[in-house]
């Protein structure tokens, strides 16, 4: 007769391999973009791309031996075409990297916010990325998207909030 603790033992396990098994990342953004007299003046909300790298990354983060650092900045650009297997921008704004405002899990969910202040961005902007690198036109790029299109003026500022659902 199995006791009753290995029986819980063996349940959690099996449930714990099936969650693991079918483990889902959806990511969204939302795009705020603000005039220099701090006016709302556009508003985008797309779902987006998690890259092949994003996914190494959450796989590298849930293991003993972390070494893949944590998303800490977006970067915009102005082309379109990556993909899941890119590690860039197609084509990114010199000195748009920029660090993160805040980064936090609650529950399931992850949501970073970025404010590309007036003259950071500035552009038709048509892609964005999370990056867990500093360093601009550099991998890793975890979260893509290139449905947008924002007309960002040299005295405007973006605002973006980028969220991650983690789901089975």
């Amino acid at each position: 007769m199995k006791s009753p603790m290995r029986l819980k033992e063996k349940m959690s396990m099996e449930f714990g391999k099936e969650l693991c098994g079918s483990l889902k990342i959806k990511g969204h953004i939302k795009f705020e973009l603000f005039g220099p007299n701090g006016v709302l003046k556009d508003v985008q909300e797309v779902d987006n791309l998690v890259t092949n790298l994003g996914f190494a990354m959450v796989a590298n983060r849930l293991s003993s031996s972390v070494t893949v650092a944590i998303p800490g900045w977006m970067e915009v650009g102005t082309s379109t075409g990556s993909t899941a297997a890119s590690s860039t921008l197609a084509t990114y704004i010199a000195g748009s990297r920029t660090a993160l405002d805040s980064s936090v899990a609650s529950g399931a969910v992850l949501t970073m916010i970025c404010t590309f202040p007036a003259g950071t961005g500035t552009g038709t902007i048509t892609e964005a990325g999370v990056f867990n690198v500093l360093t601009e036109d550099t991998t890793d790029l975890i979260c893509y998207d290139d449905s947008i299109n924002v007309g960002k003026g040299a005295g405007d500022s973006l605002v973006a909030t980028w969220t991650l659902t983690f789901s089975a």
